[in-house]
């Protein structure tokens, strides 16, 4: 996505302030405590603190979900460092690119429905496509080796006008690749699953989101939006970036035109997230374990090598144990440990804070060796 830094300088340092008495909130204790799990509680809590200090963070969120229930939530820091408002457990964050994994729960659910199929041609679901695009499978959108144009750049929506224009200029650009042939992160492919959500399901993504995920898993804050919407109860993003002389924080807005939000528009909190989580764990969201499997399972490349995503999540290298999830923005990240039952969030307002670094450490913490 398009994101626009604003020229708002702060104070030098006020990021890495110390934490304001009253900015941390938690959740209550575990229905029937186990000491491994107050001992690793207490181990992400340090870890999480020295992190926002080393990188600057002002606001934080962390939420753990252990056998199907949270064992850790809290909020650490500023939500806005101007106003010096906490942050809480309530406070919405951003969860950028991370969208993409709803995404991918809201195409499986259709197909659960018997409303769209994977190995499908998108042409069966969308007309008026370009001939070079009308072949290329639901999969291939989900796992991003469809091979399309990119409707977005480094200076944001193709061709610098408006959605529409944008929409019709990257119909008129060549193929980037052979459907199939390899991974390349594509905001087109987003666009277009958005609308074959609409055209199979007869409701906006948004609200097929909003009945389909958000109720079920109790998500009554979650939202869409970007940087220039009003989204009460949402932290401020900043970015440290030299300008000119002068090193310091500003505001970070992100441009995340509506068409583009299935790819990347959701705010949420850490809490609602783990909520999420159980509810697709437990059978709430998608109804055959055959289906969050192959929501899980890396997707196949032409030449019969795994591709590194599944249908619309990242599958997660780096970590000590098989891990999928999502990663946005440089600043919120999820993994869940599927052959552990355990799923670590953190969520930041830091761009570039990187959470996706730190959550492999937390989850040590709780993958223990009777779960091994």
């Amino acid at each position: 996505m398009r994101l626009r830094v604003w020229a708002l300088l702060l104070a030098l340092g006020l990021a890495a302030a110390p934490l304001p008495p009253g900015t941390t909130t938690s959740a209550a204790a575990p229905a029937a405590p186990d000491i491994d799990v107050v001992r690793a509680n207490e181990q992400t809590r340090a870890f999480l603190k020295a992190q926002m200090t080393e990188r600057r963070i002002p606001a934080l969120q962390v939420a753990v979900v252990v056998e199907g229930r949270v064992v850790m939530s809290e909020a650490y820091g500023v939500a806005n460092i101007e106003q010096q408002i906490a942050a809480t457990r309530q406070t919405l964050f951003p969860i950028n690119s991370a969208t993409k994994s709803f995404t991918g729960v809201a195409i499986m659910q259709l197909v659960e429905a018997g409303q769209v199929d994977l190995e499908a041609p998108i042409s069966r679901y969308l007309d008026g496509l370009p001939e070079s695009w009308r072949a290329i499978r639901v999969r291939q959108l989900l796992a991003h080796t469809s091979g399309l144009p990119n409707i977005v750049d480094e200076n944001g929506l193709v061709g610098g006008g408006s959605e529409a224009e944008a929409w019709a200029k990257v119909q008129t650009l060549p193929m980037d690749a052979a459907p199939g042939s390899g991974f390349a992160y594509n905001q087109t492919n987003y666009v277009l699953l958005a609308r074959i959500i609409q055209k199979a399901s007869g409701q906006p993504f948004d609200q097929f989101f909003a009945e389909r995920q958000f109720k079920p898993a109790s998500m009554t804050r979650a939202r869409f939006g970007d940087g220039y919407d009003i989204v009460p109860g949402r932290v401020s993003v900043y970015i440290r970036q030299r300008a000119g002389r002068l090193d310091g924080v500003y505001h970070w807005i992100d441009d995340i035109p509506p068409s583009t939000r299935a790819g990347a528009g959701l705010y949420t909190t850490a809490d609602e997230l783990a909520q999420w989580i159980i509810a697709l764990e437990d059978g709430r969201l998608l109804a055959k374990k055959a289906s969050l499997e192959r929501l899980w399972r890396a997707d196949t490349l032409n030449d019969g090598k795994p591709n590194i995503w599944a249908m619309g999540w990242p599958i997660l290298g780096g970590t000590s144990r098989r891990a999928v999830g999502g990663i946005g923005g440089g600043r919120s990240a999820f993994f869940v440990y599927p052959d552990d039952d355990v799923a670590v969030i953190v969520m930041t307002n830091m761009v570039g804070a990187n959470p996706q670094n730190m959550i492999d450490t937390i989850a040590s913490y709780y993958i223990t060796p009777a779960r091994r």
